[in-house]
């Protein structure tokens, strides 16, 4: 789960936010327990609306007081957040189930980069994911304001009457919320098949020992490895040193500091000592990167999904601002992973599986 931090002062959370979490405690309690009801479902008050959306996508624009008698699951996601992008295959099983059946889903796209306010990029990542349910561009976060959102992915169960009844943020609790998806439905006279919709869980999240890493030195939550650490908006050229820290950004070569990311400017590269089976970076900039695992060429055994062996290197080509899956081992673990980035590369964070 990522939390938007521009926009929440830890500790200071919208009186929503603290009673939906109180209600998915109490109503978590209940699913564990079969005794799925719609007594158990808390009413959190009428749903705000969709508002102030720039486009639309796979749907003409929807208003929530012309969906009353369905039942409305409102998605907050962004196109290159890990987490949203593992909650997807849930999303669109609950879709080809339910959705010519009672169910409305509203992907609600709230960016956290600059270039996830690009109606193109988003459509791309539509088409990536397979999404087929109607996405909205909050690029203003007006409905994410409304909705006094603060994470991504976070899920608003909308019941026939336009009341939220059930919230959940982050990943996981697919099975709990699958169970309230059918109990809405049934209330609001729609019928549902006996089994329910399931889709494994791809990630052992208690092997996972490394935290989403960015690398921008307004938004890093971390200083790198190097002592020259961050300079805002300048070309550092940073001295290679020893790799001492586990879970720290290490860079030699030149970069450059900005804001939300380093870019690549000669002889960059960047290493990490980190725990997990798979690598992710968001990146963007037209370039080639190489990627060694523990000091050797990545073997066939390790590629990401976006990598593949050119000249006896890995590489992985970068073009589109988005997730990159660079390294994926067969087993959870530690290891070095080094990239070797072409000028013009540009990397925000480091994500994991």
């Amino acid at each position: 789960m990522k939390i938007n931090s521009y926009l929440v002062v830890f500790g200071i959370i919208g009186a929503l936010i603290l009673a939906a979490l109180v209600s998915t405690i109490v109503f978590n309690k209940s699913i564990s327990a079969n005794n799925v009801s719609l007594s158990a479902l808390p009413d959190l008050g009428p749903a705000p609306a969709i508002q102030g959306i720039s486009g639309w996508i796979n749907s003409q624009p929807l208003n929530l007081s012309q969906l009353r008698g369905k039942v409305v699951l409102v998605d907050f996601w962004t196109y290159s957040c890990i987490n949203c992008i593992r909650s997807i295959p849930h999303l669109n099983a609950w879709y080809n189930e339910y959705g010519g059946n009672g169910l409305v889903i509203i992907g609600v796209h709230t960016p956290e980069f600059l270039f996830e306010h690009s109606y193109t990029n988003v459509v791309s990542a539509v088409q990536r994911f397979g999404i087929k349910y109607a996405v909205a561009l909050d690029n203003n976060y007006s409905t994410w304001d409304a909705y006094e959102n603060r994470y991504w992915p976070a899920d608003y169960l909308v019941d026939k009457n336009g009341d939220i009844r059930y919230v959940t943020f982050g990943e996981g609790n697919y099975n709990q919320t699958g169970q309230v998806i059918r109990e809405l439905l049934v209330n609001a006279g729609y019928s549902v098949p006996s089994n329910m919709t399931s889709v494994p869980i791809g990630v052992n999240f208690s092997q996972i020992g490394t935290p989403e890493i960015y690398l921008g030195y307004a938004t890093a939550r971390e200083a790198i490895g190097n002592a020259q650490g961050f300079a805002q908006n300048q070309t550092v050229d940073y001295r290679p040193q020893n790799i001492s820290q586990n879970n720290t950004v290490y860079l030699s070569g030149s970069w450059y500091d900005a804001p939300d990311s380093l870019v690549a400017v000669n002889d960059s590269r960047i290493f990490l000592v980190y725990k997990a089976d798979k690598v992710n970076v968001v990146a963007g900039g037209n370039s080639v990167i190489s990627i060694r695992l523990d000091g050797e060429n990545l073997s066939q055994s390790a590629l990401g999904s976006d990598a593949h062996i050119s000249g006896g290197r890995a590489v992985v080509n970068v073009s589109a601002s988005r997730l990159y899956n660079v390294v994926s081992t067969p087993s959870y673990g530690w290891h070095i992973v080094e990239i070797d980035a072409g000028p013009g590369f540009r990397i925000y964070t480091f994500t994991f599986g």
